[in-house]
């Protein structure tokens, strides 16, 4: 690429920019390496490993026993030796099975060992409903995971996070989670090259306005921007803030918008007692509360376990007719 040309973009998928991101991260660093459940032959539940086995073989890409507990101790194990492991879980709730290594031993021991253990493990799992997997299947727990000191945890929405977000995060002495949203594996459309290193402590601004801040992250972002287009034909300026990074939280962020917008919208799929949206809804009314010209609104799932019929998971989610009625009720 000459001087002053613009590098081109590549037309992907998300499925494809996580792929991308594990080739890179295979190819660069030979201590890098792959496993979880039908990573390997299968190309993964999700099919974003598919091919990776072939080109690196079972060494780097390794197809474990049903067992989270086991398999995410191992990579544990794996981090405190020097290797850099990505551990797959096939779906956030199987988590749940390897919640005691993760917060009882990948969070806590760099901080046990004065510093000498660092873990610098990546677990990936799919989250999130809308594609009729019942309520074993549908859960929404980064907040959860958000509540706990000594890991990083992502939600990247967008091709470019899902592309750029896997190697800072591997650099990461902490354990780092990287929640995908399974309805964004077939989302597609045009990548750009890198052009600096990925910053995983800050919110994005995904659209810019003056009326309203729209404040989301993960699978609920293209429905706050599609809001944010019917807000705009009815005259609303919508102001849209992912957040990409849940732990650390960037609450500046979030205030700087509500100072420029003095109203806020936090939509999250998760249910609403206890969600992340009660975090970032709280964190507002504590650091910007003289800046809001109405209460904060929240759109979150219903909180009934998720419906397995399409019409009653529809109605169960938020949806983009939601966040625009939660943006007219803030908006008087």
């Amino acid at each position: 690429m000459g001087d002053g040309e613009r590098p081109e973009a590549a037309k992907t998928t998300y499925r494809e920019a996580m792929r991308d991101a594990l080739r890179d991260a295979l190819r660069s660093d030979d201590r890098v390496f792959l496993m979880g459940e039908d990573v390997g032959r299968y190309g993964g539940c999700f099919g974003v490993s598919l091919g990776l086995l072939e080109e690196f073989g079972p060494e780097r890409v390794r197809d474990t026993p049903l067992s989270e507990s086991a398999f995410v101790g191992a990579g544990i194990g794996a981090a405190l030796a020097g290797m850099r492991p990505i551990v797959e879980i096939m779906t956030v709730n199987f988590s749940l099975l390897a919640l005691d290594q993760i917060l009882n031993n990948a969070a806590t021991l760099l901080h046990m060992s004065g510093g000498q253990l660092p873990v610098p493990l990546v677990i990936r799992m799919t989250t999130g409903a809308g594609r009729q997997l019942a309520a074993q299947h549908s859960h929404s727990l980064e907040g959860w995971y958000a509540h706990i000191p000594g890991i990083r945890v992502l939600a990247p929405a967008t091709l470019e996070d899902a592309r750029h977000m896997l190697a800072p995060a591997l650099a990461d002495p902490d354990p780092v989670l990287i929640f995908e949203h399974g309805s964004l594996y077939n989302v597609s459309g045009e990548l750009l090259p890198a052009t600096a290193p990925e910053d995983l402590d800050h919110a994005a601004i995904r659209r810019s306005g003056t009326d309203i801040s729209l404040i989301t992250y993960g699978g609920s972002l293209p429905k706050t921007l599609a809001a944010a287009d019917e807000l705009a034909a009815a005259g609303i300026s919508a102001e849209v803030i992912d957040l990409r990074t849940l732990r650390p939280f960037d609450a500046h962020t979030v205030a700087a918008s509500v100072a420029r917008t003095h109203r806020a919208v936090v939509v999250d799929e998760a249910w609403r007692t206890g969600s992340f949206a009660a975090e970032v809804s709280a964190r507002i009314a504590e650091e910007s509360f003289y800046e809001l010209d109405a209460p904060v609104e929240r759109v979150c799932s219903a909180e009934v376990p998720m419906p397995y019929a399409r019409q009653l998971e529809e109605a169960a989610l938020p949806q983009t007719a939601d966040i625009v009625a939660a943006a007219h009720r803030a908006g008087g």
